[in-house]
């Protein structure tokens, strides 16, 4: 253990990990409340996109990423502006768009820019191959979504739960869409940055679908999340750290993977702890 965190790479993809996760879990509660799942997949999806253009233009990959996923937010919100159904549409509409222009780019990347492995960088990512150069930006962006979700926390809230009774509180129930979406955006693309656009959703959805299975309080859900979160990051880290020589390979296994299948089970095991719950709730009333 005391040769895990001694390892630069190690200490490195803990603390960006941290970061990512816990913003990832923070933003993904509202996600799955307001059942804008699909919609973080289409970001995370659409991030590629700029992801794999990095590439070509030689720009930090995460610029890549935010800046396609925040123009993809745009896009979305402007298109679909009028029904919840219309932003389905549009939403179906550029993300079909954006995984064509992700092939052309990673096509053209590997043909012209000479990167063989500028697929594998953006599609599933490793915490193992960030640049500390980039720290400093997913701090920044990691404080700027906080800064979002706790200004309009209660905008957020009572949208999520119904954008009637939003109207009726005197909410700007579209800036909020708008304000959330560009929360999403950041967290999808940076959780793309870390294990992959094709894998990002599953920090953002995972941890906090398994919280609001654990507790309905908001803001427990928040504090559980990201526990989740954080922790399978931080085990999926060892997990991959630990695997070399695991099955008579030579390599480690992807930290992305790993990551993602503890969430998994975390999000399984959650499913176990409720039905537990509701029945020690049935005794303890009875008695």
């Amino acid at each position: 253990m005391s040769v895990f965190f001694a390892s630069g790479l190690v200490q490195l993809a803990l603390l960006v990990g941290t970061l990512v996760a816990a913003v990832a879990a923070l933003v993904g509660v509202f996600t799955v409340l307001r059942r804008q799942s699909f919609a973080g997949h289409a970001l995370a999806d659409l991030g590629a996109v700029g992801g794999s253009a990095a590439f070509l233009l030689g720009i930090p990959q995460l610029v890549g990423f935010v800046g396609a996923g925040i123009l993809a937010a745009g896009v979305m919100e402007v298109v679909g502006i009028k029904r919840v159904q219309g932003r389905d549409v549009a939403t179906g509409i550029v993300f079909g768009l954006g995984l064509g222009l992700t092939a052309l780019f990673l096509y053209l990347d590997t043909q012209h820019a000479g990167t063989s492995n500028a697929a594998i960088s953006v599609l599933f990512g490793s915490l193992f191959a960030i640049d500390a150069g980039v720290v400093p930006l997913v701090a920044a962006l990691s404080v700027v979504v906080c800064l979002i979700v706790v200004v309009f926390y209660r905008w957020f809230l009572l949208e999520s739960l119904s954008q009637d009774l939003a109207a009726v509180r005197h909410i700007p129930v579209r800036l909020t869409g708008i304000l959330f979406l560009v929360a999403l955006a950041l967290a999808v693309e940076l959780s793309a940055l870390t294990i992959g656009a094709v894998l990002s959703t599953a920090l953002l959805i995972a941890p906090a679908a398994a919280a609001l299975r654990l507790t309905r309080r908001v803001g427990f859900a928040i504090l559980i999340a990201i526990g989740i979160g954080v922790g399978s990051t931080w085990l999926g880290i060892l997990i991959s750290f630990e695997s070399y020589g695991w099955l008579g390979g030579a390599h480690s296994w992807p930290v992305s993977f790993c990551i993602v299948i503890v969430a998994f089970a975390a999000y399984l095991l959650s499913g176990i702890a409720v039905p537990v719950r509701a029945r020690r709730s049935r005794v303890a009333h009875v008695l």
